[in-house]
């Protein structure tokens, strides 16, 4: 599974009933709130002909009392369209905002639910960009545009009525300007999706870019290969980018929308020129007021035909949000959970793979391995880089999912436990440890949220880092800072066992996980290790051999098969590849000492 194409080409159309469907949990809240949008519309064609009463009647024969309801009647009107505008947005936003929620839980769970692969090729970057900058950007396009097209509707409806109603002749003058503005929006909706687009892709070039330089790894890679100004300028280009597709999205369509209102603006002195020449003896053919009403009412209709002609336009560039929302959400899961999950009451831990085979794509990585892992034993893997080590241990804790053979925890398939059984039985320490940028204690308890106090200073305790713990000013409480930094290598691979031990697993997965420590350091790391194995079943994928010695078997891969297998004492003895990677690690031992380059800030 890789990442999903970015070519524009190749993204899906997006079916409209399929983006009209993320409303349906909300049809009620959303009925009400057209039925506000169309009354609100409604109450608009009523000021017009209040005001030609007041122009024609109530001011020329002096009558106060009709002045003054009628005056009285604009007021209401304005007060109730105001009430009812107040419950509209509401609705509209809570509508809106609901719907970008269900979506981000939506991307975020079928993200968790894809196999390792899908991360190794994508970008965190793109990931988030997604999650925050599409899915924010189209949270109130739906709500706004369905209010916006039943308003202008029911507006358009009764201002065409109302103008009728006062003069028909002029009305058909006014809707042969209809057509003239369908003209001048056409082709404005593609090219403001295509630009979209690409907008938002360059958002997620932007996200990327930080995401990986602003990091601590990121940052000290930058700092110390002296890169900085490289980096400002690489930003500041991309950033450029970002700005001129803003600008471009923003402005399309711009000298057409000014097209239309200096027509809009022009309608009105046609009407007034229309009506004075078309008059008898030097009077107008209609009365002051009616005419008054009438451009009134023509605005009515005139400003929300361009806003319907401009719903396209929206929806079209909108639609580039919605194709990479459902881009994701349409990710195919190869590791689903089982309909009918087995559990493991009382697990052993014992471990077998019978026949087991892994690819990436059409590349074979692991071949035809069968192995017995007795429970309470241990395994290590070991082998040369590539040789398919970790990819093989992986498929325990079903990280990937072999694509031939099985692989059996206690006689049971690990497809046919689910992945939070499954988690509680084997547990995985790596070389790369990752923490949270929160506290000691958050950290450790991430493994077991239900962990006491005291448990988890027992596990500190059996992974050698509780004194160290304890002796910061803040104790468990110390915020480990991104990705563990305030930490060294050694110390925060010992936090990650005591998180392991917390969560107590029967079978356990250790990737590599003293490679990159100095020999001081990976002496308190493999106690803890130690410890940790103590009584569980523990395959050890190696680097440093020096680790397996004491391993009840030992397998050594050669390009994805077993080459050999069987104690150290068998496999030296043997001088196969088990000896020369035994040699070559003796050879290269001094030279693991690698330099800090950080210092531990508490």
């Amino acid at each position: 599974m890789g990442a999903p194409k970015s070519d524009p080409d190749a993204v899906p159309k997006v079916p409209l009933r399929r983006i009209l469907g993320l409303l349906r949990p909300y049809r009620g809240r959303l009925g009400v709130m057209l039925v506000l949008v169309a009354a609100s519309s409604a109450l608009a064609m009523v000021p017009p002909f209040l005001l030609r009463a007041i122009l024609d009647v109530a001011l020329p024969h002096g009558r106060a009392g009709l002045l003054s309801a009628l005056a009285a009647g604009m007021l209401v009107v304005v007060l109730v369209s105001s009430g009812v505008g107040v419950g509209q947005a509401y609705l509209s936003l809570a509508v809106g905002e609901r719907m970008m929620n269900d979506l981000r839980i939506a991307v975020y769970a079928r993200l968790q639910r894809m196999p390792l692969a899908f991360f190794t090729r994508t970008r965190t970057g793109e990931m988030q960009s997604r999650l925050a900058n599409d899915i924010g950007g189209m949270g109130s396009v739906i709500t706004t545009l369905s209010g916006s097209i039943v308003g202008n509707i029911t507006t358009v409806v009764s201002s065409l009525i109302a103008m009728l109603a006062l003069d028909w002749q002029l009305t058909v003058i006014s809707l042969l300007m209809v057509p003239v503005f369908a003209l001048i929006s056409r082709n404005v909706g593609n090219q403001r999706r295509t630009v979209t687009r690409e907008r938002q892709k360059q958002m997620a070039v932007l996200s990327v870019m930080v995401e990986e330089t602003l990091s601590v790894s990121g940052f000290l890679l930058g700092r110390v290969m002296g890169r900085t100004p490289t980096l400002i300028e690489q930003f500041s280009q991309q950033s450029g980018r970002l700005t001129e597709l803003t600008v471009n999205s923003a402005m399309l369509g711009r000298w057409r929308a000014a097209s239309m209102q200096i027509i809009m603006a022009a309608m009105p002195i046609a009407i007034y020129w229309t009506a004075g020449v078309t008059g008898h003896d030097g009077r107008p053919a209609i009365s002051i007021g009616t005419l008054v009403a009438f451009t009134t009412l023509q605005q009515g209709l005139f400003g929300p035909t361009v806003s319907l002609l401009g719903v396209g336009i929206t929806l079209q560039s909108s639609l580039a949000l919605f194709e990479r929302i459902f881009e994701y959400l349409d990710l195919p899961v190869e590791m689903a959970e089982p309909q009918r999950p087995v559990r493991l009451r009382h697990p052993r831990g014992h471990v077998r793979l019978e026949n087991v085979g892994f690819s990436y794509g059409s590349r074979p990585v692991v071949r035809d391995i069968t192995l017995d892992v007795p429970a309470g034993s241990r395994l290590a893997i070991v082998g040369a880089t590539g040789a398919g080590k970790t990819t093989l241990g992986y498929l325990i804790p079903r990280l990937y999912d072999a694509t031939s053979g099985r692989v059996t925890i206690d006689g049971v398939d690990v497809r046919d436990l689910d992945f939070a059984s499954l988690a509680s039985v084997v547990g995985v320490v790596s070389q790369e440890t990752f923490l949270f940028h929160t506290t000691v204690g958050d950290n450790l308890r991430f493994a077991n949220p239900q962990a006491t106090a005291d448990e988890v200073i027992t596990a500190a305790k059996a992974a050698r880092i509780h004194d160290l713990i304890e002796s910061l000013p803040d104790g468990y409480d110390t915020i480990v800072g991104e990705r563990g930094f305030r930490f060294s290598g050694g110390e925060r691979q010992r936090i990650a066992i005591a998180r392991t031990m917390l969560r107590d697993p029967r079978v356990l997965v250790l990737d590599e996980a003293t490679s990159s420590l100095d020999t001081r350091t990976e002496h308190l790391v493999q106690q803890a290790l130690d410890q940790l194995s103590e009584g569980r079943t523990t395959i050890t994928i190696a680097h440093r051999l020096s680790t397996v010695r004491n391993a009840d078997q030992i397998i050594a891969l050669d390009q994805g098969r077993v080459a050999e297998q069987g104690t150290h004492a068998e496999l030296q003895a043997r001088g196969g590849l088990y000896a020369s990677l035994l040699a070559k690690d003796h050879a290269q031992r001094p030279a693991l000492r690698p330099v800090r380059i950080t210092e531990k800030y508490r």
